[in-house]
């Protein structure tokens, strides 16, 4: 099987891309602390250390399907030396700069560039001139331009690209298009790019705006009797959008899917397409380089092999990371961050599934004293966990400290050790046999969630500028930014892993406390549970506009975090249990290059 592999390339010409799918089917189954120091631990421990713990029972979790030998056997190809490929992108570049910095035709042809670019995938490339061209567009008032035929869809993708980058633009915009009764006018219905536009305008939204709330249902209504009325890409589009707005998914997914689909329109603009293919290429190979690099460090600290009980969930890991930080210039925090999820998620299952009461404690002492000589009160098992995060963190924040001249370990190893605390109080209550309150429960969970803990990191991964003032939104006041992805996380999260935690015994979660406060079905707790999610983006994109500490990297950091929540849970727990879907996500995203041929319908479509 391995062997097939070996002639991946991620600018195969003519070639299409071997069956990995296929041939990975069988595998899918059912206070201050102490001065910074440059000690390294030997953290390696024999099975045979572990053999004196007790029993606790077969694993909890499915195995994993890629394995360090298929990862590694990855052909990543590189066009870096290719004079004709690097000459034929240079050139694709400057035409669509053309593009975004023409004045001639208006406004909308401009927006609609803008957005096929960003949704292609290569906005990255173009942000100083589509931060221009926006500028003037937010100069003009594209709102005002009456003599428009497309009026509600430049509108409405105005608005929404606006705000999507930090413009203050008002909801009133919209109420040209509406009656004297509130309502939007019903002759709008048929207007399908209106409609579509509408529809993703409206999850911009900020809390109170009731404009674009009308202006959601509205268009949800219209769109889905279009839906089955349009040609095959425009429903196809349609649907996509229904099941999840452009606004909630994760960007780097989108643009494949977004390339594949774009390719399929009559009116597809070949320049764009053929960039953005080139582009998503180039940007995998070097996705798959960081990958490679990954599974030799997993695999050299070798907590999967020796903490069986665990998941093995480095791909899934990578994948989470790569949602958060996709752009292709952020390998180091893209690292980063696959490390914490890895450690993450491998101490989530010591407090989930496998430490007693008593050893959790320890465990969590040993973290908040961050002193190598904890590791001698904890169980084998512990100290190689512990060994193994104490080594990584220390050697990230000595990293940090030869580039920036700070020492970031009192930051780190606080945001672990709280992280800790939080889980030990969910054990607490699993082994108690008791079931919180919603709002203690909540209090809890959104930050047990980890998003605030990978939030801190990439805090630090990300700034070139650490400031006072942003340590203390991070660390005193938990900024909105760590709150509300962190929330979403967490809503998301139980939505998809309560029927799993409820046969494990596990009550502590967001719907049975629901339930049990409110005496409410467990469909309209659902439900529930799904509006704070939606009311939660609202808050973010408000906050995205007002006066705060973190650069705008960072911000679309802690969106994407949400982002990827909702991607790795919209249909069930595509990190700890990843199915079929979750499997071609990561193929697709992380594998399968895209086939450079002139016939579209040669390029398979990833839901």
């Amino acid at each position: 099987m391995l062997s097939q592999l070996h002639h991946l390339s991620c600018f195969a010409p003519n070639t299409p891309t071997p069956p990995l799918a296929v041939l990975l089917d069988h595998h899918l189954p059912p206070r201050p602390c102490p001065p910074l120091k440059q000690q390294k631990v030997k953290c390696s421990i024999t099975n045979s250390h572990l053999a004196d713990d007790r029993d606790r029972g077969p694993p909890q979790y499915q195995p994993n399907i890629w394995n360090y030998s298929l990862l590694q056997s990855l052909r990543v190809h590189h066009h870096e030396d290719d004079k004709k490929y690097e000459k034929r992108v240079g050139k694709l570049q400057e035409e669509v700069r053309c593009l975004i910095n023409s004045e001639n035709g208006g406004v909308l042809p401009i927006l609609e560039v803008i957005d096929d670019i960003q949704r292609l995938g290569f906005g990255y490339l173009f942000k100083d001139d589509i931060r221009r061209a926006l500028d003037r567009v937010f100069s003009c008032h594209v709102h005002a331009e009456n003599e428009n035929k497309l009026k509600l869809h430049a509108v409405a993708l105005s608005f929404r690209l606006l705000r999507s980058h930090g413009y203050d633009v008002s909801q009133d915009i919209f109420k040209d298009f509406m009656d004297n009764e509130g309502k939007f006018m019903a002759t709008l219905g048929n207007d399908v790019k209106g409609m579509l536009s509408l529809y993703e305008a409206s999850y911009l939204a900020f809390e109170g705006e009731d404009v674009l709330d009308k202006a959601l249902t509205f268009s949800t209504t219209h769109l889905n009797q279009l839906k089955t009325k349009m040609d095959p890409p425009m429903s196809e589009l349609i649907g996509h959008s229904l099941e999840l707005p452009l606004h909630h998914r994760m960007p780097r997914l989108e643009a494949r899917w977004y390339i594949e689909s774009h390719n399929k329109r009559r009116d597809s603009n070949q320049m764009l397409l053929e960039l953005a293919k080139l582009d998503f290429n180039r940007v995998q190979s070097i996705y798959q380089e960081d990958l490679k690099d990954m599974s030799r460090w997993w695999k050299e600290i070798d907590l999967a092999n020796n903490l069986k009980f665990a998941r093995d969930r480095l791909m899934e890991c990578f994948f989470w990371a790569v949602g958060m930080v996709p752009e292709p210039q952020d390998s180091n925090c893209r690292k980063g961050l696959t490390k914490v999820t890895a450690f993450i998620t491998t101490i989530d299952d010591i407090y989930d599934v496998y430490g007693t009461l008593d050893e959790l404690e320890l465990f969590t002492h040993a973290v908040e004293r961050w002193d190598i000589n904890a590791v001698n009160d904890l169980p084998d098992y512990m100290k190689l966990s512990f060994l193994a995060l104490y080594n990584t963190v220390n050697e990230m924040a000595y990293e940090a400290l030869k580039q920036h001249g700070q020492n970031i370990i009192p930051y780190l190893s606080k945001a672990w050790a709280d992280l800790c605390n939080l889980f030990l109080q969910e054990a607490k209550w699993y082994y108690n046999k008791e079931k919180p309150t919603f709002e203690d429960y909540f209090e809890n969970a959104w930050r047990s969630s980890s998003g605030v803990l990978l939030l801190i990191h990439s805090y630090f991964f990300l700034s070139q500028n650490i400031t006072k003032e942003a340590l203390e939104s991070l660390f005193e006041n938990y900024h909105d930014f760590l709150r509300g992805p962190s929330t979403i996380f967490r809503l998301c999260n139980d939505l998809a892993t309560s029927k799993a935690e409820l046969e494990r015994g596990v009550t502590a979660s967001s719907i049975p406390c629901y339930m049990q406060e409110t005496g409410l079905s467990e469909e309209v707790t659902r439900q529930h549970l799904r509006n704070m999610i939606h009311e939660t983006w609202k808050q973010m994109n408000e906050d995205r506009i007002t006066d705060h500490p973190f650069s705008e990297h960072f911000v679309e950091t802690a969106l994407n975090l949400g982002r990827q929540a909702q991607c790795t849970y919209q249909n069930g727990d595509g990190h700890g249990a990843p199915d079929a879907r979750a499997k071609k996500r990561v193929l697709s995203l992380l594998v399968e290059p895209i086939i450079l041929m002139e016939n579209k319908d040669t390029i398979p479509i990833y839901n």
